[in-house]
């Protein structure tokens, strides 16, 4: 069984913690990094329903999307709301993980589970984070010492695309010098001019590793003065970011597109309600776990006929709706309770967790702990 420290190792690095928004308050609240676990719960909320639910359960680990402690507090004691939930967590030995901020950007995380809900297809961040900058590196090396060469690159960190790692283009040529004065040459004959087959390697690495990879290639290369081409690439979108936008399997008008979203996202009192004309042709989805209300305007500018997220105000729907009609893309706004847009990601977490820790219990929750309970027509 692993150990919450181990947990805490794989969520962090699906989730990464530098990707959460600066006023968050992402990871553990509390807990002890080397108790094992045999038990994780999933919920949205960290409330006393989903507390006692971990702890009827035996939960060695609460795993929710929205932090306990979000805002400031100078006291936990047992007498005030949050300060009665974390002491008893603590009492039945249940640990507090958050993931929030850092997972509604991630890949396989909050909006991405709701574009997969909703079936979207070639999906791609609203707003991309940009990519992590990279480097491309072109040295010139005999060919006998090339497996040797982009094997110690590799190892420095080179060469790795997506899922790929020992990622190199080889191109044969004759490469020549001269060694003057003071050279010690690996080949040939000091003032004499020397030739011979080389290959150009090209590898990219993550500009962060650029130092250790241009260390490994001088410690593996044959020569003592080593021709090489270090080229930083633009900056390029990447695959992380807020929101996501998608085309539906099939178009249908806003009438039918709403009660698509609803059978698709767990029940609610909320329910899902729009703003636009019900004739109005879909095919172009944005979506937005959470409150997204401000990203509208980018959803239209990505040609979204529709943009599904929560907690939308009057104000700015009814503008965002209004400025668009009579243009060639009008822009209906979908909204559904904050709780149900991200719901959807505890399963797709839960199926993740199981595969990477073998033997883990993941439970999710089913309770709904939207605030709302009431609604009438």
């Amino acid at each position: 069984m692993p150990s919450l420290a181990d947990l805490i190792a794989a969520l962090d690095g699906w989730f990464p913690p530098a990707t959460a928004e600066s006023w968050d308050a992402v990871g553990l609240t509390c807990g002890d990094p080397a108790a094992t676990v045999h038990r994780v719960l999933l919920a949205v909320d960290c409330v006393p329903d989903t507390v006692a639910e971990a702890v009827a359960d035996g939960a060695g680990l609460l795993l929710t999307h929205h932090p306990l402690l979000l805002s400031g507090v100078h006291s936990v004691a047992a007498d005030t709301g949050k300060g009665a939930l974390v002491h008893r967590l603590v009492t039945a030995g249940v640990a507090h993980f958050a993931a929030h901020t850092n997972a509604d950007v991630a890949v396989g995380g909050v909006s991405d589970a709701l574009a997969a809900r909703l079936a979207l297809r070639a999906c791609r961040p609203l707003l991309p984070d940009p990519a992590p900058p990279v480097d491309q590196l072109s040295v010139y090396v005999p060919v006998p010492d090339t497996e040797r060469l982009i094997a110690a690159l590799a190892a420095a960190g080179a060469g790795a695309v997506g899922n790929y790692t020992d990622c190199a283009y080889l191109m044969t040529g004759t490469g020549q010098f001269r060694p003057g004065p003071g050279a010690n040459p690996a080949e040939g004959t000091l003032g004499e001019l020397h030739s011979g087959p080389e290959n150009r390697v090209s590898m990219v690495l993550p500009r962060s590793r650029r130092s250790e990879v241009l260390a490994a290639m001088r410690a593996a290369h044959p020569y003592e003065e080593v021709a090489f081409e270090l080229t930083e690439q633009p900056t390029l979108p990447g695959n992380t970011g807020t929101g996501r936008i998608g085309e539906l399997v099939e178009p249908m008008p806003l009438a039918e597109f709403v009660p698509y979203v609803a059978q698709r996202l767990p029940r609610t009192r909320w329910g899902v309600r729009a703003a636009g004309r019900p004739d109005q042709l879909v095919r172009t989805v944005a979506v937005c776990g959470g409150s997204g209300g401000s990203y509208a305007e980018q959803a239209r500018r990505a040609g979204a006929d529709a943009y599904l997220t929560a907690d939308l105000k009057h104000h700015t729907t009814s503008e965002a709706v209004a400025e668009t009609v009579g243009l060639d893309r009008e822009l209906a706004l979908v909204d559904a309770a904050h709780w149900a847009t991200e719901a959807p990601w505890l399963h797709v977490l839960a199926a993740r967790l199981r595969a990477e820790f073998g033997g883990l219990q993941v439970l999710v929750s089913e309770q709904v702990t939207d605030p709302w309970t009431l609604h009438a027509h």
